[in-house]
């Protein structure tokens, strides 16, 4: 089976050309770098994605969080449910954690409130 991808891993977007069998990558054609092709594979095997989003502070503002490594892809609806019944308090630093273990990640905040 023959899969199309555009590599996100860097500027250049490469078009790649994915044959697999039996859920494995026979081939990788169309990548420009390496990491293209390591992207294709992961991308056609094991996809994984950052999760943006935000939680609620306590005193009811929006705070923008993300998981702090990419989780499996499968798994972004049960993260978003997670995310949307947290409640952060006050006061918060970049980096603090929101959630722990979230499917292998950290929900981490990526602003600072006080």
């Amino acid at each position: 089976m023959e899969r199309k991808l555009t590599c996100i891993i860097c500027p250049l977007g490469c078009e790649l050309r994915v044959e697999t069998e039996d859920k494995k990558v026979i081939s990788v054609s169309g990548n420009t770098c390496p990491r293209g092709k390591v992207y294709a594979e992961n991308e056609c095997t094991n996809p994984l994605r950052t999760v943006t989003s935000t939680v609620i502070c306590s005193d009811g503002t929006p705070l923008s969080v993300k998981t702090d490594r990419p989780i499996p892809k499968e798994k972004m609806a049960e993260c978003m449910e997670a995310i949307n019944k947290a409640t952060a308090t006050l006061p918060i630093k970049i980096g603090d954690v929101i959630i722990e273990k979230v499917f292998g990640s950290n929900i981490i905040a990526t602003q600072n409130k006080k």
